[in-house]
């Protein structure tokens, strides 16, 4: 088993390797890391409502070639989007359908090679977002706004959620970067330091035999003299 694949291994002792349904509830932000493996295929569910706006990113952190394909199914069985062979995607639908959707990821062309693949997925639900401020717009009374109006306090408070979120997911993308950079890092230094020794020994080898020649030579040449 060579390092890169232990490394692999590790990684996977982490992560799921079989189709699981990721509920919606209320989770809005999902995030995932899997180990592909080699020639096989992995798909995952997401359940979305009707209306809302779901953005699905992926990105490989790990494997020969960094590459992937995917493949995002609607609830009706339609093709929504899909990539061939790439190492990272974003993908947006808006508005959902009600239902399942469908993302697979494709490792069927790659016989030899794992890959190690995060994702996720966030989804802005409208119909949620309503009914909440419907029921804050219940409790309220003018008398307790002290001036401010209802709408604009929600407003403020929903784009300050919405920037955390996508704080939050923009820090998940950055750690997956960081991984993969990691990985490639450690899997070059493996390469550099097992060529640097194998140079090392040939030269060691080329000059053991230079010396022992020019012994032999010489040697030969003073039995001659005499």
């Amino acid at each position: 088993m060579t390092p890169a694949s232990a490394r692999l291994g590790l990684l996977g002792c982490l992560s799921l390797t079989v189709a699981v349904t990721l509920g919606l509830g209320s989770n809005q932000h999902v995030g995932f890391t899997f180990l592909l493996p080699a020639g096989g295929t992995e798909c995952f569910y997401q359940a979305a409502a009707r209306d809302d706006s779901m953005e699905v990113e992926y990105q490989v952190i790990a494997g020969s070639g960094l590459d992937v394909s995917f493949a995002l199914m609607s609830p009706s069985g339609y093709r929504v989007s899909s990539d061939s062979r790439r190492s990272d995607g974003i993908h947006m639908v808006d508005p959902t359908e009600d239902g399942d959707y469908r993302l697979c990821f494709d490792n069927s062309f790659s016989k030899l090679s794992e890959k190690m693949v995060f994702f996720e997925v966030l989804i802005n639900s409208q119909s949620s977002a309503s009914r909440g401020r419907d029921e804050w717009a219940d409790a309220a009374t003018p008398e307790s706004l002290v001036g401010y109006q209802l709408e604009d306090i929600w407003a403020r408070m929903e784009s300050v959620h919405q920037h955390l979120e996508r704080s939050r997911q923009t820090q998940a993308v950055l750690r997956a970067f960081e991984a993969r950079d990691r990985y490639l890092l450690e899997d070059n230094l493996w390469r550099v330091s097992f060529w640097s020794c194998l140079n090392l020994l040939v030269m060691l080898a080329v000059a053991a035999a230079q010396i022992y020649t020019l012994r032999r030579l010489f040697s030969g040449t003073k039995r001659v003299c005499t």
